[in-house]
Formats: structure tokens, sequence, C-alpha cells
């Protein structure tokens, strides 16, 4: 188990990310992931007000519904930890202090639940100044409906602005980042958001953890990709003929080190997101099927030449 610095929270080294519910998990489906990750002992599950209101017929909310009615369902409120996010949902876009306290109330009646155990501010709003920010945040904080807040997709400066001036005015400081990070997506962490986090004391929970499927090690070439309902998230990762030689490059070396130790190339990766210093991955599974690879990560601990074999072998994406 490891700690949220700044708190009493003990999670799994491993945070279930429910982007798929209600998008390409149905409800039966994601039922039984849930089921699953805290029968394994997890507990922190990771969802965003905005989840999946980019699939044909849904609006936004999805998850964060789905997660209610299991919530209810199996009365287990108080075994889980629940992370929802605020800025993507279509009617309530932005950060203005007002967008907030709405989408906050919106999310917490979906989600069936009096509080909301980490609340983050999705995507900055320039629009918005850090100090309005802040406050709207602190606010939901001692109205006893937000335990904790967290950043994501801000940048470094606006993200230590904000801690410091929370900080300052004594106003409820952020416990967690999140940004993308994983073996083909490294330079934005180990350049910025990972030296103010330790500085910070705050929590790292990487999202894109596996690379949006490819270092599942699923695929052993470019070819294996094309058509795959994938094809357009991984093929980020592969702008050039040079980016696309060095991620496989990569994948062999994750397989290796899997073949050692008997697990999946998943549970490597993001053993190795731990090893350099993320408190925990976040990561999905679209069914039950798919959660033994990442439940073994978070007792998978790494040799030394192993966390260097990965370095250099990931060196291109620094």
């Amino acid at each position: 188990m490891v700690r949220i610095p700044r708190t009493d929270i003990d999670i799994l080294p491993l945070v279930l990310g429910a982007n798929t519910f209600g998008w390409t998990s149905d409800e039966r489906i994601s039922f039984a992931v849930l089921d699953a990750f805290v029968a394994a002992g997890g507990s922190l599950i990771d969802t965003a007000d905005g989840y999946s209101h980019w699939a044909p017929g849904n609006h936004g909310g999805e998850s964060e519904t789905i997660i209610g009615r299991w919530l209810s369902a199996r009365r287990c409120r108080d075994r889980v930890l629940i992370a929802t996010k605020v800025a993507t949902h279509p009617q309530f876009h932005g950060l203005s202090p007002a967008t907030v306290s709405a989408a906050a109330r919106a999310s917490l009646e979906r989600l069936g639940t009096d509080r909301i155990d980490l609340y983050y501010a999705h995507f900055d709003d320039e629009t918005q100044s850090i100090e309005d920010m802040a406050g709207a945040f602190d606010a939901l904080v001692r109205e006893g409906v937000v335990r904790h807040v967290g950043l994501s997709n801000f940048s470094v400066d606006r993200e230590r602005e904000w801690i410091a001036y929370a900080d300052r005015e004594g106003l409820a400081r952020p416990v967690a980042l999140q940004p993308q990070y994983n073996l083909l997506h490294r330079g934005d962490v180990e350049n910025g958001y990972g030296p103010l986090a330790r500085e910070s004391d705050v929590a790292l929970f990487p999202y894109f953890s596996l690379a949006s499927g490819l270092l599942t090690g699923k695929y052993h070439s470019a070819e294996e990709i094309e058509g795959s309902a994938r094809e357009g998230m991984i093929g980020a990762y592969l702008p050039d003929e040079d980016a696309t030689r060095a991620a496989f490059a990569v994948l062999d070396t994750a397989r290796r080190i899997a073949d050692a130790h008997g697990v999946e190339v998943a549970a490597v990766a993001l053993a190795w997101l731990r090893a350099r210093g993320a408190t925990a991955p976040i990561a999905s599974a679209r069914i039950p099927g798919q959660l033994p690879a990442l439940l073994a990560s978070a007792a998978l601990e790494l040799a030394a030449d192993e966390v260097t074999a990965l370095d250099e072998a990931s060196e291109p994406f620094v």
C-alpha cells in the first residue's frame, strides 16, 4: 500500500481508470470490472464528469452514472475512494467558480454519494485566475462535499502557482497531480511535473500509463495496429519510422523483463512508472480479463538493472 501525501489515505499502488465505462464497457461488464478490482484490494477509482461525451449517443456523465449504480447495488461506498474531475462536461465546461460548484453537485448526484474523495481540475481554464479557481475548490472542501483537491493538464507553472497560492492563503492544497506519463512519453513528467510533485509533496497519478494500449504488449508490429479500434490513439506515439522503431525496441525490452518475472508486459510498464516515482499509475480494463496483468504490477518490484534497461530503451521519448 502507498499513502497519498498530506492525507490519511492508503491505497493499492494502482488506480482503476473508469473512462471505458459507458463507452467500450457496458454497465454489466463495468460492474464486473469494479467487483474484481475491489476484490483484489483496489480502492481508488478515477473518472471524470466528461466521460464519455465523445461517444455516439452519449452526453457526458455516463461513467459516473454507472459507478453510482454500482455503489448503490453493492453498498460499498465506504470501501472505495472516488476521484472525479471537472472542466469537460458539455453542460459544465471550464472552471469558473459557478461552473465548479454546479458540476460538483451534478457529479455527486450521478455518483449517488455525499462526497468526492479527490476532485480534479481536469484542464486549465485560462479565462479564470488561479485565485478564483483555488477559492472555488476550497469552498467545496470547506463545505464537506470534497475531501481533497487535484490538478491535471495545467502547465507546470500554473500548477506551482496554485499550490503556492493555496499555501499562502491557507486554502485546500492540491494533494495530487495527474499528467500523462509512460515509457513512450517521458519528458513532461521527468522535466517538469515530477520535480514539482517531489518539491511540493503531492501524489503523482499518471494517465495513459499504457500508451493507449500499445504498452500492453498486444502488438508486435505497426502493421498489427492498422485497422484496430485504437489505431488513432496509438498513432500519436508512432508519428514516424524512427519513433516506431524506438517504441517496438522498448516493447522488446519490456517483454524480456516480463518473461523473467512471469508477468505480462503491462505489469512491467506500470511497475516502471512506480520505480520512476509515480505514486500509483492509472490504468483501465475494458473487461475483467484485462485486470490481472494490471494488478500484478502492484506487487512487482523491478531490479535496478531492469529499470536502467527500460530507461535506456525509452531514452528517445524523454
